[in-house]
């Protein structure tokens, strides 16, 4: 019988999540077979919880949780057991970054270990500075060495600290806020809005369901620029990845005026 499951890898570690049962060591075993250069293998047991959106895991096989990934030319380390990760982003993060024009300045909130800053200064050498700010301080010291790895310290400052308070000081700094926390970066739409340069761009990431898929987002943009006594214009709206059955990660691509 075919065993039921799904996986993702980050650089020699794969992940699973699966409903069957007492079925974990095959399921291991089955992944390494296939995938040769995978000497760890984790299993989901908890969803992401808490600030530092970290998720428990079992382990089945190998010991080691540290790795190198790379994607799209960029190679991050990191520890998948402390710090947020996803290798599903690759590509999104890579159409993010190919957006960024010379001489703009860029803010990421949520930074993590440094995927976007990294991937945008690589792609646009001629930025001008990429502020990437990330609350968890195990994050940020992989985010300080990917920056030295990637060689890209001369365009990316990490900053640790809650994005609310650290971005108080930056108002209208920004050609350029990305936002890539969906389930809670919402709250945190004010503090973007007034990050954000006369007609800066903002990217908005949400969850949502089919039924209604962009309103919801699309309302919470526009409400935190007239909050700020600015007007939001609404460049793109595209699905991202599925999230669950007919809910959906998307972004929001917004001009504020």
């Amino acid at each position: 019988m075919k065993l039921k499951y799904a996986f993702e890898i980050v650089g020699d570690v794969a992940i699973f999540e699966t409903e069957e049962k007492r079925k974990d060591k095959k399921i291991a075993e089955e992944i390494v077979k296939a995938h040769k250069r995978v000497k760890t293998v984790l299993k989901k047991i908890s969803e992401r919880t808490g600030v530092y959106r970290i998720r428990k895991f079992k382990l089945v096989l190998g010991k080691e949780t540290e790795t190198i990934h790379k994607e799209h030319g960029c190679r991050y380390r990191l520890d998948v057991r402390k710090v947020y990760f996803s290798p599903r982003e690759g590509t999104e993060r890579e159409r993010t970054a190919k957006q960024v024009k010379p001489g703009e300045r860029v803010l990421v909130m949520f930074a993590g270990i440094g995927p976007y800053p990294v991937i945008i200064a690589k792609k646009q050498p001629e930025v001008e500075r990429i502020c990437a700010v990330e609350i968890n301080p195990k994050a940020v010291e992989y985010m300080k060495e990917n920056i030295r790895i990637n060689k890209v310290s001369d365009k990316v400052v990490p900053v640790l600290g809650d994005v609310k308070e650290v971005c108080k000081k930056w108002e209208k700094e920004f050609d350029r806020v990305i936002m890539p926390l969906p389930k809670e970066g919402y709250r945190f739409l004010d503090t973007a809005v007034k990050c954000l340069k006369p007609k800066g761009i903002l990217h908005f990431y949400f969850y949502d369901s089919e039924k209604n898929l962009f309103n919801k987002a699309v309302g919470l943009i526009e409400k935190a620029a007239k909050k700020a006594g600015r007007k939001a214009k609404i460049l793109s709206k595209r699905k991202v990845l599925p999230y669950g059955p007919r809910v959906w990660k998307i972004c929001i691509e917004a001009e504020i005026k």
